[in-house]
């Protein structure tokens, strides 16, 4: 089932890609994901057998009619081709590749406390100098971490927080006993 998003998120970027509506059709194709995901009526109208393909067709050329002409097609094509249950794989692999093509960069602190908003921006700006990707920042905020921060730039993380200080003290001293 992954090929199948694959191949079909990859044709949506490709056309999307080359008339220059890249960031329109991310935008669109994930209010529409999340409209589905949030309706179940309109769940079971876009996935059940029981309606035709036309009047799938139909029903989504009227729930995104002022949606870029290429994300419109592709919805269509879903339906007419009882495809519209995978959609939200496809949505996960059009993500990654807008993400990879962006040059996106996930970025997460975490700390015991809510930080500074200049101090989370200037964090996220130094990130950016040096990796030369955009950043997407989040700032969390999780009491257990105790004090000190916790960073995650893409899949790999740099753990300064107390609770991990403390957890390296604990295992030290399990070692030496």
């Amino acid at each position: 089932m992954e090929e199948i998003a694959e191949v079909y998120a990859r044709a949506l970027f490709e056309a999307a890609k080359d008339h220059g509506a890249l960031d329109r059709v991310h935008d669109e194709l994930g209010q529409f994901g999340d409209a589905l995901e949030a309706d179940r009526n309109l769940q079971v109208f876009l996935f059940s057998p029981y309606f035709s393909s036309e009047e799938k067709k139909d029903g989504v050329s009227r729930i995104v009619a002022d949606a870029d002409e290429r994300l419109v097609n592709f919805l269509e094509l879903l339906a007419e081709r009882h495809r519209m249950p995978v959609l939200f794989r496809i949505r996960r692999a059009f993500d990654a590749m807008w993400a990879e093509e962006s040059r996106l960069l996930p970025v997460t602190v975490t700390s015991a406390v809510e930080l500074d908003q200049g101090l989370v921006r200037e964090i996220g700006e130094r990130i950016q100098e040096q990796t030369g990707r955009r950043v997407e920042l989040v700032s969390d905020v999780d009491p257990d971490v105790l004090g000190g921060l916790k960073v995650q730039v893409g899949n790999m993380v740099l753990d300064a927080t107390v609770r991990n200080r403390l957890e390296q003290l604990r295992k030290q001293v399990t070692r030496a006993a």
